[in-house]
């Protein structure tokens, strides 16, 4: 079968080739490809930053975020021939860690997991991959193409429901949500957001396709410095990693806010923030910072959901382009309208 593999820590590795068929001890249901997300994460495994190939192996099937249909499944097995389906990234470590061991392993505390496509298990951008059916989703066949977002989602339904627990810290009823970045993450937290019933504002760098499906769900665009906002949020989503970005976001925080960061630093980039002033009103204001990322199988299962629930058209703004498994290299190279680009298994 054919497949996008990198040979990982190698820049420019990147190459379709012909890999031997999944083997059965990857799991007990075969799915036929439909499609695959591209994301940072991608981009960044085929620069060679990142990425380790399977035990024995030198090439890793990259890809993360699929989309597929069932061929074989197991009776019993909770799937039939057919079913739309996407696959969980995570799997726990064999230890396992306090977290794994209770089935949080989207919480690893040992960092012995692994990852399809990314962490020393083959990912989805073949023509065919095994999965275990507890490490499968179903997807609404109404969202057919668009489930291919299910995994950005589940980030984002985790993020929204750690949101929710940090909340019951205190009696809170936020009712404002500043969503920084305006790529699918960004989106889709303000998605969940306004399905939530809060007030959502969307900062990002320029006017265009982004800031169209941004106000298409209700939210309110802006361009600009943080600093100029004219609210102090109750929910900061940061997604978009940029290091100033992330200390101006925390400092316009209301009193007992909440940051969630969903967005990875590229690196280490100069400050102009004071963080003593940052720790400052963090301390006095009962502010809260905190990281998400990778999803557990509740959260895709929240994200299906999230999804089904949103209007068609509206998904169908975030993918931006579809490219045949042949064009992979201009589906992993960003251009300035793109929101989310799909590699098509179907094309």
């Amino acid at each position: 079968m054919r497949a996008l593999t990198v040979i990982p820590g190698r820049a420019d590795s990147g190459a379709v080739v012909e890999m031997p068929e999944p083997p059965e001890t990857d799991g007990s249901v075969l799915v036929r490809t439909l499609a695959v997300g591209v994301c940072g994460t991608d981009t960044e495994i085929l620069a060679g930053d990142y990425g380790w190939a399977p035990e024995g192996e030198e090439r890793l099937i990259i890809g993360h975020e699929s989309l597929g249909e069932v061929l074989e499944a197991p009776v019993g097995s909770g799937f039939s021939r057919g079913d739309l389906v996407a696959g969980v990234v995570r799997r726990p470590d064999p230890v396992p860690c306090l977290a794994c061991g209770a089935g949080e392993w989207d919480m690893c505390r040992n960092g012995r997991y692994t990852e399809r496509g990314i962490k020393q298990r083959h990912g989805f951008a073949a023509e065919r991959f095994r999965i275990e059916p507890g490490f499968l989703v179903p997807v609404d066949r109404g969202l057919e193409p668009l489930g291919v977002l299910m995994e950005p989602a589940s980030i984002l339904a985790k993020a929204w429901e750690h949101i929710a627990h940090i909340g019951l810290r205190a009696r809170w009823a936020p009712r404002t949500v500043l969503v920084t970045g305006a790529g699918p993450i960004g989106l889709l937290g303000a998605l969940m957001a306004a399905q939530r019933g809060l007030e959502v504002h969307v900062l990002a760098r320029r006017e265009g396709v982004q800031a169209e499906a941004a106000r298409a769900i209700g939210a309110t665009y802006h361009t600009g410095r943080v600093a100029d906002l004219p609210f102090h949020p109750d929910v900061v989503l940061e997604c978009t990693g940029v290091p100033a970005l992330v200390m101006e976001t925390a400092q316009q925080l209301a009193p007992a806010g909440i940051c969630c960061l969903a967005g990875v630093s590229a690196g280490s980039k100069r400050l102009c923030t004071d963080p003593g002033t940052l720790e400052r009103q963090m301390v006095l204001g009962n502010e809260v910072l905190f990281g998400a990322v990778n999803a557990n199988l509740r959260h895709y299962r929240a994200a299906a959901e999230a999804l089904a629930k949103a209007d068609r058209a509206w998904l169908a703004r975030l993918v931006t382009r579809r490219e045949r498994l042949d064009e992979w290299r201009a589906a992993v190279t960003r251009r300035p309208d793109d929101i989310k680009t799909v590699i098509d298994f179907t094309l």
